[in-house]
């Protein structure tokens, strides 16, 4: 952890949110545990920080044009030109990687892996590639300061129905989320959740029901100075306003 007073450095993450619709929509949640250092004892969507091996992860499908595009854009100033350039690939591959080591859920198509990077074994080793065909871009958020720690957030949404296998199968998951389950979103505000996921949660309702990317994507810009709610078009336009 920074010494007081010395500003926390931010991290490039990816989270997804699996959505299971229907007559009974649900969401795949999962339960930090009490001794993190990060939302502790929150329910929280399987994610976390964007591993340098994520970005030539060999998808067989990138996401959309369109949420490439947005995924790009707007990168923070400290932001290396390199990994700017591979976001798109990144934060896609880092949302699938999360999935799988925290749900043993496969987002991904059949197909052999050699070489495969020591953070990617376990997956490779289910006979699959990563396939970010399935992920939306629908949210973007920087923890505000005064946080232990600190993350630029990208948020995916998907289809259930991607999963490769049994997505009621959580043998395969690691120990850092414990309850996985299925919360039904009219169920959902029974459970401690951070800010930011209730926030997110309402964009997901909106989108019921559509497909492609939103019209845009809502991003939560907290720097040292100033917080900002920005809208990302996936071209020049950007709208901005102050909170």
């Amino acid at each position: 952890m920074a010494n007081a007073g010395t500003p926390v450095p931010i991290r490039d993450a990816a989270t997804i949110i699996l959505l299971r619709d229907g007559p009974a929509p649900a969401v795949l949640m999962g339960r930090r545990g009490s001794g993190a250092a990060f939302m502790p004892d929150k329910m929280v969507f399987p994610g976390g920080a964007i591993d340098p091996n994520d970005a030539t992860a060999p998808l067989a499908t990138l996401p959309g044009p369109t949420c490439c595009a947005r995924l790009t854009q707007a990168c923070r100033p400290d932001t290396a030109r390199d990994t700017a350039r591979t976001m798109a690939r990144a934060a896609a591959a880092a949302a699938i990687r999360e999935l799988w080591e925290e749900t043993g859920l496969i987002l991904g198509h059949a197909a052999p892996w050699p070489d495969t990077p020591p953070d990617w074994a376990g997956f490779a080793a289910t006979g699959h590639r990563p396939d970010a065909s399935a992920l939306r871009f629908v949210f973007r958020a920087i923890t505000p300061p005064g946080r232990p720690r600190r993350f630029d957030t990208r948020f995916f949404l998907a289809d259930a129905a991607a999963i490769a296998g049994d997505p009621d199968d959580f043998s395969r998951a690691g120990d850092e989320l414990t309850a996985l389950q299925w919360v039904p979103l009219d169920e959902i505000r029974r459970h401690d959740l951070p800010f930011i996921t209730e926030v997110v949660l309402a964009e997901i309702a909106a989108l019921r029901g559509t497909h492609g990317p939103p019209p845009s994507v809502p991003f939560f810009d907290n720097d040292d100075e100033r917080s900002l709610f920005r809208r990302l078009h996936g071209d020049a336009a950007e709208e901005a306003t102050d909170q």
